[in-house]
């Protein structure tokens, strides 16, 4: 199993490159500040709809991200995940 996690490079939680691209943006590029969907898709030179629909939901299921009324932020679980 492990062989195939890293042939299709996905790591050992579920995570894709386009995953850990959105957590490092938000982690690095934004000092995990809220940030809203826009801003982060622009980032990720991705469409909106992506991120949303894509990219988020697993996130939010795994409690890497939580949505608030100021934007998306890592939660404590994902910060840990990604040092």
């Amino acid at each position: 199993m492990d062989k195939l996690f890293t042939l299709l490079e996905i790591d050992e939680i579920g995570l894709i490159d386009i995953d850990k691209e959105y957590l490092n943006v938000l982690s690095e590029k934004f000092n995990n500040q809220p940030v809203g969907v826009e801003t982060i898709a622009s980032a990720l030179s991705e469409d909106v709809r992506t991120v949303e629909e894509f990219i988020e939901p697993y996130m939010l299921q795994i409690g890497f991200i939580k949505k608030t009324s100021r934007g998306r932020q890592l939660t404590p679980r994902a910060l840990k995940h990604i040092k």
